[in-house]
């Protein structure tokens, strides 16, 4: 029988998955943001990928830090 993906163990993974990039990611930018102290908006940029399935994701955009330029 075909290799057959298991679909709720295949989303707990990528859910925990998700949610690591997401706390992970969010504790880095403000200890980056924090450090720096730039004044308006910073850039932002995600790459996910999966080499082996040759996927690139790229999420581009702002994070506003509230202080004046």
């Amino acid at each position: 029988m075909p290799n057959q993906m298991n679909d709720e163990a295949f989303n707990m993974s990528m859910r925990k998955f998700l949610k690591q990039v997401g706390v992970t990611s969010q504790q880095q930018i403000e200890q980056a943001v924090r450090g720096a102290k730039p004044a308006g908006n910073v850039k932002v940029r995600a790459v996910i990928t999966i080499p082996e399935l040759g996927m690139e994701h790229v999420i581009d955009g702002e994070i506003a830090t509230g202080a004046s330029e």
